[in-house]
């Protein structure tokens, strides 16, 4: 095996969150930053935006409708 290949290895790398969060971690990089982690992510926080799909449907059929409307009448 070739010896100096490997990048340093930190065990105790810290990684800090925008909430403001730090956790340990073992890394290549003595300091990572994040954006999101599992204290501040809407999945785990429960916080989760619900999408309402309902109506989509409705909304295509009435473009449908319409286009079908506007190729009558020419």
């Amino acid at each position: 095996m070739k010896k100096d290949i490997h990048p340093k290895y930190f065990t105790k790398a810290e990684t800090t969150c925008a909430c403001g969060a730090k956790y340990t971690i073992g890394s290549t990089k003595e300091a990572i930053a994040i954006e999101i982690c599992a204290v501040c992510h809407p999945f785990y926080t429960g916080n989760d935006k619900v999408l309402d799909t309902a109506g989509r449907v409705e909304k295509f059929k009435a473009r449908k409708e319409a286009g079908a409307k506007k190729k009558s009448a020419k």
